[in-house]
């Protein structure tokens, strides 16, 4: 058998830290919009187990549609770049 090739030697990726606290503003955006929703029922029904469940329902449903939205962006160049590479390498043209 063969041996694969060595990768190249790539500088390490470091993101900015606007990148790296990406996720966590949209999983506190998801937050936010469950208590709204659970002190929105806390209020109009003044039951506590109801107003928890709707704090959940309301934070699920929030982070699907925050990673629906994630999915359905535009990639930048630089993923675009990085998929033309691992989609057909330069030496061998019908590598899968």
């Amino acid at each position: 058998m063969t041996q694969p090739p060595e990768p190249a030697n790539q500088e390490p990726v470091t993101p900015s830290r606007r990148d790296r606290l990406k996720p966590l503003e949209l999983i506190g955006f998801s937050v936010v919009l469950g208590l709204f929703a659970g002190l929105v029922v806390l209020m109009a029904t003044r039951d506590l187990i109801l107003a928890a469940v709707f704090l959940g329902i309301g934070f699920i449903v929030s982070i699907m549609m925050v990673a629906l939205v994630g999915l359905g962006g535009k990639p930048s160049q630089e993923d675009i770049d990085a998929r033309k590479d691992l989609q057909r390498p330069d030496d061998k043209p019908n590598w899968h």
